[in-house]
């Protein structure tokens, strides 16, 4: 065995593992980065990238037969699902360089490609390795998670892992799981030509606000996703090319192709944690909020971590790690400013509290500001006017957005800003927007939630008339 040592040692070379390499590597620190897999980890290769190329792909498809509403001809697409897939893969070839071992390698990272293994609470086997460093961080993300059902073990079956390498376009997609991931493939297949089923054992997007998932779920069933939510699942049998699922009701469900959308779990079985004296939760490694785990020389960050399972929480976590691990500086990790979004047709987009969780903690002093897609101008010339925004907003300030709509992904940063800075409805409302953009929709609602302080307020009104009475 080679002994190494070093200052940070990276175990996994996803997005949050790539980050905190990068960063600690090019202000100074010796650096180590352990990935035994592919470089990128899930959000380039299975996750993020091919399925957001994926719905690029069946957006493209879906315009094609609605381009009359703009005085050009709709037809029917024709749909190479193998020429797809070619799509899908240029562009994880395209990101590719950004995260491969040669860049990082460039900013001084020792990038070995060996799965890492704890030994002892200080040191780290990785193949023929043997690592010590002054802290580590644990960056291994998370793998799909294939539930417990009778039968599954017998019958061909896709995970995010996988489906993304099917180049036969599905007769008929049965997913299980009506999560994000699951409703946006669900979408992405029903308008690339394929017929779709998705079993959710309890309710859709069961995150987000039910108002906002109800204009989504409408969206898609008009498409031709055909859901069924409480279909919990007792078995699953068949062949590749005809599978069946059958629910605890007793329904059966028929399909070509199944897809397991049920969820994620961290992968840390061949960690070895117990040799670093480092506890385990349900979901994860147990941290505390500055993502230190029981063996204080040992991080842990993004999905591994058992929190929000987001690629943008890892980058914020590695941001953590560098200001904790490489200047000694007290830094501490939030989620009351961390957005999310599905990237659907309309998508959706929420951070903060929702409206329930916000009249649960602020009672009757909330108050709600909202504004609805089909004032806003733009959103009528794209003819993508069915959606809304709505804050809530406590003592002023915004404790929570929801945005369903055009471009609801993109809208939703600004209101991550406002929460992690503390920002007040006024600074919004003296934002100027461009006009006209679909933007403009966060400074109306803003505007909406001061309307009625202005224009039904009658102490403004008559302070309006005595001014004027008296102006020259």
């Amino acid at each position: 065995m080679k002994e190494l040592k070093t200052d940070i040692l990276v175990i996994g070379a996803g997005s949050g593992g790539l980050s905190v390499a990068a960063g600690a590597s090019q202000m100074g620190a010796n650096v180590i980065l352990l990935e035994g897999n592919k470089m990128g980890g899930d959000c380039l290769n299975y996750g993020c990238v091919p399925s957001k190329a994926l719905i690029a792909s069946g957006k493209a498809a879906n315009a094609q037969t609605l381009s009359s509403d703009f005085g050009v001809a709709s037809v029917s697409p024709q749909v190479d699902y193998s020429a797809v897939k070619d799509h899908v893969h240029d562009v994880i070839a395209q990101i590719e360089p950004m995260d491969s071992q040669e860049r990082f390698e460039g900013f001084g990272v020792k990038v070995i490609r060996e799965y890492g293994s704890f030994i002892s609470r200080s040191k780290v086997q990785a193949g023929g390795y043997v690592i010590t460093a002054r802290r580590t961080v644990i960056a291994t993300g998370s793998l799909p998670l294939v539930p417990p059902i009778p039968g599954l073990d017998q019958v061909p079956y896709y995970t995010n892992e996988t489906i993304f390498d099917l180049r036969e376009k599905p007769q008929h997609l049965l997913i299980i799981g009506g999560g994000p991931i699951g409703m946006e493939m669900a979408q992405a297949h029903v308008r690339l030509g394929c017929k779709v089923t998705v079993l959710e054992g309890a309710r859709a997007l069961a995150k987000d606000d039910p108002e906002a998932v109800s204009l989504v779920l409408d969206k898609l069933s008009a498409e031709g996703v055909n859901l069924h939510e409480q279909a919990k699942i007792a078995q699953v049998s068949g062949t590749k090319g005809a599978i069946e699922v059958i629910a605890e009701t007793g329904n059966v469900f028929k399909g070509s192709h199944l897809l397991l959308a049920v969820g994620r779990k961290a992968n840390i079985d061949n960690l070895n944690l117990a040799a670093a004296g480092i506890d385990r939760t349900r979901t994860g490694i147990k941290t505390d909020d500055t993502l230190r785990t029981s063996n204080r020389k040992v991080y842990a960050i993004g999905d591994v971590a058992g929190g929000m399972q987001f690629t943008h929480v890892a980058g914020y976590h590695a941001g953590i790690i560098i200001r904790s691990a490489l200047f000694g500086l007290p830094s501490k990790a939030k989620t009351s400013h961390i957005p999310w979004a599905t990237y659907t047709d309309p998508e959706l987009a929420q951070v903060g509290l929702t409206e329930v969780q916000a009249r649960t903690q602020h009672g009757e002093r909330l108050e709600v500001a909202r504004f609805d897609y089909h004032h806003n101008d733009r959103a009528m010339t794209e003819r993508k006017t069915k959606g809304f925004i709505k804050v809530m907003v406590f003592k002023g300030r915004p404790v929570g957005a929801t945005i369903v709509g055009y471009q609801a992904g993109e809208l939703i940063n600004l209101w991550s800003l406002a929460l992690a800075n503390n920002l007040k409805m006024s600074q919004i409302a003296a934002m100027v927007s461009p006009y006209p953009t679909i933007g403009e929709l966060n400074k109306r609602v803003a505007g909406a939630y001061f309307s009625p302080r202005l224009f039904e307020n009658q102490s403004v009104k008559r302070a309006v008339r005595f001014v004027q009475r008296w102006l020259p």
